[in-house]
C-alpha cells in the first residue's frame, strides 16, 4: 500500500456575495486557512472576492475551470497569479497545449508579482457525472469515468501541471498511474450520513485521504452545518486519521 499523504482541506465559498463569503471565513477562523472561490462568487464579485479572502492571510483556490484557446488561458493564469491565487483550474479536455499555456502564464507572472506562481490543476471528469452522463456528453458509448480520468490525467502530466481534479473513486488509480507527477484534488466530499446533493461520485474525508488525495474540497457539509466549526473539526480529524 502506498504511504498516506498529508491532505489539505479547502472549504468552498459557494455563495453569491463577498459579504456572505467573509462571514463564513470569519466564523471558521483558524479552523480553515484555504478557501475555494468558484464561478458563482467570482462572477458576482470578481477579483475582490479573492482579495478579501487573501487579506485574512488564507490561501485561495480559484476554481474557474478555464477552457479556451491557449493564449487566452495563458493570460488568465498570469492574472490569477498576480491576484494571489494559490491554485487555478483549467479543463484537461482543452488539450495539452492549453494546459501548458496555463502553466506558462502562471510562471511568467511569478517574478514581476514577487509571489509564488499559481499552481495549475486540470479538471478531468466532473464529480456530478456518472457513466451515462459522460457517454451522452462525449458522444462515446461505453465510456467509463475511471478510464476517462486516467486518460486525461496522463495528458495533464505531459503538460506539466501541478495536479488534477478527480473524484475520490479515481484518486488511487491516478496516484498509481502518475505517482508524484500529479497532486490530486478531490471535490464532492461528504461527511458520513450526509446528503450527496447534486454529486454522483462522492467520498468521505477519510476515504479520500486513504486513497491519496492531496487536497479535498468540502462545501455544504461544512458551510450548511448547524455548527460549521464543529463540522470542520470533524473533517480535520478524519483527514488526520483520528
Amino acid at each position: 500500500m502506498a504511504d498516506r499523504v498529508t491532505t489539505t482541506p479547502i472549504v468552498a465559498l459557494d455563495v453569491p456575495t463577498v459579504a456572505a463569503a467573509m462571514r463564513l471565513v470569519e466564523r471558521l477562523g483558524d479552523a480553515c486557512r484555504f478557501y475555494k472561490v468558484g464561478l458563482e462568487l467570482f462572477t458576482a464579485a470578481g477579483p475582490s472576492a479573492v482579495e478579501s479572502v487573501r487579506a485574512t492571510g488564507a490561501q485561495v483556490f480559484l476554481d474557474l475551470k478555464l477552457h479556451d484557446i491557449p493564449n487566452t488561458v495563458r493570460g488568465a493564469a498570469r492574472s490569477a497569479t498576480v491576484l494571489g491565487a494559490s491554485l487555478l483550474t483549467v479543463h484537461a479536455a482543452g488539450g495539452v497545449d492549453m494546459m501548458k499555456a496555463a502553466v506558462e502564464g502562471a510562471d511568467a507572472a511569478d517574478a514581476p508579482s514577487r509571489r509564488p506562481a499559481c499552481r495549475i490543476l486540470a479538471v478531468t471528469v466532473l464529480t456530478s457525472m456518472d457513466a451515462p452522463a459522460l457517454a451522452a456528453a462525449s458522444g462515446r458509448s461505453g465510456i467509463e469515468p475511471g478510464a476517462e480520468v486516467l486518460r486525461l490525467s496522463e495528458m495533464a502530466a505531459e503538460a506539466g501541471v501541478h495536479g488534477v481534479v478527480c473524484s475520490g473513486h479515481e484518486v488511487a488509480a491516478v496516484r498509481d498511474r502518475c505517482g508524484d507527477k500529479l497532486a490530486r484534488l478531490v471535490p464532492g466530499i461528504r461527511l458520513a450520513g450526509g446528503s450527496q446533493h447534486d454529486q454522483a461520485r462522492v467520498v468521505t474525508p477519510a476515504e479520500a485521504a486513504r486513497a491519496g488525495a492531496t487536497y479535498v474540497v468540502v462545501g455544504r457539509a461544512v458551510t450548511q452545518a448547524p455548527d460549521p466549526v464543529q463540522a470542520m473539526e470533524r473533517v480535520r480529524a478524519e483527514l488526520a486519521g483520528t
